[in-house]
């Protein structure tokens, strides 16, 4: 297998690409003339995404598809490579979201998240895999979350969707490191991240919905995408100190952590005041077809502009090397003390 530097132009797909998270992944990648094919519903968010990838030099391909549709996966794997070739990197972001307790959710809204939000990344993942694996060449990031380990109150839907992705992608990892093949996936769990997803979900709650705080900027965790997708080795990197913080708690004392969560979470996912009679819910169709809404949400005075978690995340070799210094260097000083 060829070995790529990561300046040589790559093509890479990006699906949900036209707000938050997937829109700054948009900014991330389009660079070093990286071709970028970008997937999502909405027209004026694809159409504004690919202004910015083209202001910043990048070649760009729109597809106006729905993850949701294996079909539509396979039909954007064969346009990527019909336009660009061989496809290097595949982001997987698209999700919908709806906030409400469990019992004011109907079959139908529940079916709709999972099948976005998790058989989405399953679909374009193995159109991804069925171009990649003949060449043994490639590499799939999975946008996840916190909440793929721990879920919360008024988001079960997509706790439960996120925490599929992680149980799918840990097996999936499995089985390629087993076959021998150089095409790699690795996951990247997100914080709270200030995105328009809090305007777009469905929600049911008497206040807006809004993100557990701390929030990260959107750029925060395109930059994690991006480190991931050149360094896929690791199973998974983590944004975030209260990723960090929410995943050890979760591990040691789950338990605490439910009560925890059933105390405060249902306030902090919720402004104060009536939700916005303007806010479009993005379940069915898209919240940008006609008017594109850029990477940020409403959330931009709180948000934080680095991740301290995210160096140590990229960088947990170096820390531990220090860590095993500083331990040597005090089990000498303990031994001269004797």
């Amino acid at each position: 297998m060829r070995i790529r530097t990561h300046s040589e132009p790559r093509t890479v797909v990006i699906t949900g690409a036209t707000a938050g998270v997937g829109r700054a992944c948009v900014r991330a990648f389009a660079t070093d003339g990286n071709r970028l094919v970008l997937v999502a519903r909405g027209v004026a968010g694809l159409r504004a995404a690919s202004a910015e990838a083209q202001a910043a030099g990048s070649p760009v391909r729109t597809v106006l598809a729905d993850v949701s549709d294996p079909e539509a996966c396979e039909a954007v794997a064969a346009r990527a490579e019909a336009e660009f070739g061989p496809i290097d990197v595949w982001i997987n972001d698209a999700f919908v979201s709806v906030f409400a307790p469990f019992t004011e959710i109907s079959p139908e809204e529940y079916r709709r998240v999972t099948e976005v939000t998790y058989l989405g990344y399953v679909n374009a993942t193995r159109a991804a895999l069925n171009r990649m694996l003949p060449r043994d060449h490639g590499t799939i990031v999975q946008v996840g979350s916190a909440i793929a380990y721990r879920g919360i109150p008024l988001q079960t839907a997509y706790s439960g969707a996120k925490h599929a992705i992680q149980g799918w992608h840990e097996a999936l990892r499995c089985e390629l490191l087993a076959s021998g093949t150089g095409v790699r996936t690795t996951m990247v769990q997100m914080p709270a991240v200030n995105t328009p997803q809090f305007d777009w979900v469905l929600n049911r709650l008497r206040g807006r919905a809004r993100p557990v705080a701390p929030v990260y900027q959107p750029h925060v965790a395109a930059r994690a995408v991006r480190y991931a997708a050149d360094h896929p080795g690791r199973r998974e990197y983590w944004v975030g100190g209260s990723t960090a913080a929410t995943l050890i708690a979760n591990a040691i004392a789950p338990g605490l952590l439910d009560r925890y969560l059933a105390r405060t979470g249902i306030a902090a996912q919720q402004d104060r005041g009536p939700r916005n009679p303007d806010d479009h819910a993005n379940l069915w169709a898209p919240a940008d077809a006609s008017r594109d809404h850029g990477a940020h949400g409403r959330f931009d005075e709180e948000a934080h502009e680095r991740s301290a978690q995210l160096w140590a995340s990229q960088h947990h070799g170096l820390l531990a090397a220090g860590g095993a210094v500083l331990v040597g260097a005090a089990a000498r000083a303990l031994a001269r003390g004797r």
